[in-house]
């Protein structure tokens, strides 16, 4: 294990650091003057995080068990999150059976809207399978679930500023689309306030919005006409293959996007402005803020 800098009051620990979730997470705790541990894989792309105030860099693999538990010693609560990887369910079993061993008392997992272990997209099967591997535990648990992410358009940045458009397979389905920071606003409180414990949050967005109503909200922040054009399963695979997504990531792609397609992410609570006292972003101000030319 090595650590970055000594802070032995730290309780909490947070995995997933450098992504962009763990990473705004980290940087909410270190606002509120809150220690932590962040278990990386490599301090190589981890300077930003070693440098928070009360930030301890930990190096370690979910895959050793050795290194998880070395991390986890004195730590009595844990934010789980992985990439999304076809080790992801093996891997955070890993970080379950660790943390039962390590005597961690808490476990924040992220996990997503729908999850169900008889789902009939991957991604929300193996999240089920966690779930329930840490219920068995005896770890107080709070599960996040998130529906689709406002940032996930980003990756659409280039061809919506570039070519006016922007593609998927969805029909004219309506999701509650929610911007990660408030999941890592939720995230923040489960972690340091009491009365989250045994608790499952499903994480939506003030709004059910179409792909094509959100076309017209980034026509009105670029100042251009943005289309959405819907293309069929099988090319929007072809599309993120294209791109560089893993094969497996691209299947369980397409298999979350027949699920909103199915107008099964249409719903909306309102359980992050009851658990931060504030309202969940929309997405008028996201595209405000990362899609003005």
């Amino acid at each position: 294990m090595t650590t970055a800098s000594n802070n032995s009051n730290s309780s909490i620990l947070i995995t997933g650091a450098t992504g962009n979730i763990g990473s705004i997470l980290a940087g909410r705790l270190a606002a509120q003057g809150v220690p932590f541990r962040a278990l990386v894989r490599s301090s190589d792309n981890a300077e930003k995080i070693a440098g928070l105030p009360g930030a301890e860099l930990v190096t370690g693999d979910l895959a050793d068990k050795a290194s998880v538990l070395a991390a986890l010693q004195g730590i009595t609560h844990a934010f789980l999150l992985t990439n999304s990887s076809a080790q992801a369910e093996e891997l955070q079993l890993n970080f379950v059976a660790a943390a039962k061993e390590a005597g961690v008392q808490h476990i924040v997992k992220l996990s997503q809207l729908a999850a169900d272990k008889q789902s009939p997209v991957r991604f929300l099967r193996y999240h089920a399978a966690v779930e329930e591997a840490i219920i068995n535990s005896g770890i107080a648990y709070t599960f996040l679930r998130p529906n689709l992410f406002m940032q996930g358009f980003l990756s659409f940045r280039d061809m919506i500023l570039n070519k006016n458009m922007f593609i998927a397979a969805i029909g004219n389905a309506p999701v509650s689309v929610i911007d990660i920071r408030d999941i890592a606003d939720v995230a923040l409180a489960a972690l340091t306030q009491p009365g989250h414990e045994n608790k499952t949050y499903t994480l939506t967005g003030p709004a059910a919005l179409t792909h094509a109503q959100i076309a017209d909200i980034l026509s009105a922040s670029t100042g251009k006409r943005i289309k959405f054009v819907d293309i069929t399963p099988e090319e929007m695979q072809q599309a993120v293959l294209s791109v560089g997504f893993p094969s497996w990531q691209a299947a369980g792609l397409i298999e979350d996007y027949a699920h909103y397609a199915r107008h099964e992410a249409a719903f909306i609570t309102d359980t992050v402005a009851a658990i931060t006292g504030t309202p969940a972003r929309n997405f008028e101000d996201f595209a405000q803020e990362y899609f003005t030319i």
